[in-house]
């Protein structure tokens, strides 16, 4: 039908100003570039940086270390020179000022002011070596600090590869569908032409129709997936909600692999658990020596200036005020510690041994860790050749049925059946490809190298 403007119309189009013109195409065009913002590629490596940089946790971590490195400074302060300055200033009132010793009267002024002055300045020259503990100390707990920040670093990188891998499964297993959707269109077509034609009946139709409905209940769970996955990526990386991501398709070169011994050593050498681990010994030998420290004396020395002003004036003035100067020693021990800490000692040596305890253990843990991730990773590699040879059997047996097919020779059931097979074999190989891929990462992880 075709549909015609009258003149005036026409006239009346021609009236609108060429700024309301410019103005609808810039919004069309600005409408079509948000739509196209929309969907974004991404790779791999860009994801991990997106994951990195736009972590909340990874901030947090930086925040735990700032305030360890803030503790560490503390503690070297503490050995720091202490110093001090004031100035006070007395008025006394004395209503009754005279005292009587026998045949002389000792008189006192009605009232009396002063100011006195006072500068100080210690330094701790000995003090069994506590200050130097607390510094080792904190330091230790900052180092622990940086390593929990490398082991929440590793985990994000983690969770951005397995999402990422995630959503690369569903989207090859959407394409898939998408391929199996239109072959099973095509013999749709065919199967009517033949019912049409009287070679096969009512029912071979309905059973590709069937098979067709089966694929399109694949599709929308596989839709689904994709929409809880993208999100979830999306919100992981610090990308808007609503961009839809694709994935180009990942090249599964062969990795080299090396021996399962040569993992765990690895690992062994490289998981921060077993580096903080042997970063808490430490701490728990200094704790020791910081309770023996306690136990013996300390030396200080200071130096102490006083300015004393006997008048109403603060200014000094000449016969008005006096300025003693100190320098002194002090030696002081707190004897009592010697039995009083033996049992925060003992307490201490016991946290250490559970720390020695708690390596065995985590050792032990990685180790299993790691080989349970080894022997995934190769099930998987030998998965896909499995379902590689199962893929050239199942077209091999769908070009058969087909031909059979169109022949007259093999059944609508049998047809459909091989589709079904081939379909499968093709959703379950880019599964086992994205199950290779995430194996491998997820060893690397184990060994304490994803991102080295």
């Amino acid at each position: 039908m075709n549909i015609q403007l009258n003149t005036s119309h026409k006239l009346h189009l021609c009236k609108l100003p060429l700024i309301a013109v410019v103005l609808a195409w810039l919004l069309m065009s600005l409408v079509g570039n948000n739509a196209r913002a929309q969907e974004r590629d991404l790779k791999l490596e860009e994801a991990i940086k997106l994951g990195l940089d736009n972590s909340k946790t990874l901030k947090l971590s930086q925040s735990r270390i700032d305030q360890a490195i803030s503790q560490y400074n503390q503690a070297k302060d503490k050995a720091l020179p202490t110093g001090s300055v004031s100035l006070a200033y007395n008025r006394a009132e004395i209503p009754y000022n005279t005292l009587a010793f026998g045949n002389s009267d000792i008189h006192l002024p009605k009232s009396a002011d002063a100011f006195l002055g006072i500068a100080s300045l210690s330094e701790t020259i000995f003090a069994g070596g506590r200050y130097k503990y607390a510094k080792q100390s904190t330091e230790i707990l900052t180092n622990i600090s940086r390593l929990d920040a490398d082991k929440d670093k590793d985990q994000i990188t983690y969770q951005v590869i397995n999402a990422y891998y995630n959503l690369y499964k569903v989207l090859q297993s959407q394409k898939v569908v998408t391929q199996n959707l239109a072959s099973i269109d095509a013999q749709i077509h065919q199967s009517q032409r033949f019912f049409e034609q009287g070679l096969v009946t009512k029912n071979d139709v309905l059973r590709f129709q069937l098979q067709r409905s089966n694929v399109e209940l694949t599709g929308i769970d596989l839709e689904s997936n994709r929409k809880i996955i993208n999100y979830n990526l999306n919100i992981l990386l610090g990308l808007p909600e609503s961009t839809r991501l694709t994935i180009a398709e990942i090249p599964m070169a062969k990795r080299s692999i090396g021996t399962l011994a040569n993992y765990v050593d690895s690992a062994v050498s490289n998981r921060q658990e077993l580096r903080q681990l042997d970063l808490r010994n430490k701490y728990a030998e200094t704790n020791i020596k910081t309770i023996s420290a306690e136990t013996k004396p300390t030396l200080s020395a200071s130096l102490g200036a006083y300015y004393v002003d006997a008048n109403i004036n603060p200014l000094p003035k000449s016969g008005n005020f006096i300025t003693p100067v100190t320098i002194g020693l002090t030696g002081a021990w707190n004897f009592g510690t010697l039995w009083t800490n033996k049992n925060k000692l003992a307490q201490a040596r016991l946290e250490r041994e559970e720390v020695s305890i708690n390596k065995g253990i985590t050792v032990d843990n990685i180790k299993n860790e790691v080989n349970q991730n080894y022997q995934n990773y190769i099930s998987a590699m030998d998965r896909i050749q499995l379902l590689q040879t199962s893929i050239e059997q199942a077209s091999e047996n769908n070009n058969i049925l087909t031909s059979k097919y169109k022949s007259n020779i093999a059944s609508a059931t049998d047809r459909a059946d091989a589709e079904t097979l081939l379909y499968q074999a093709q959703i379950n190989l880019e599964l086992a490809k994205a199950d290779a891929g995430l194996a491998y990462y997820t060893l690397l992880k184990s060994t304490g190298k994803l991102n080295k």
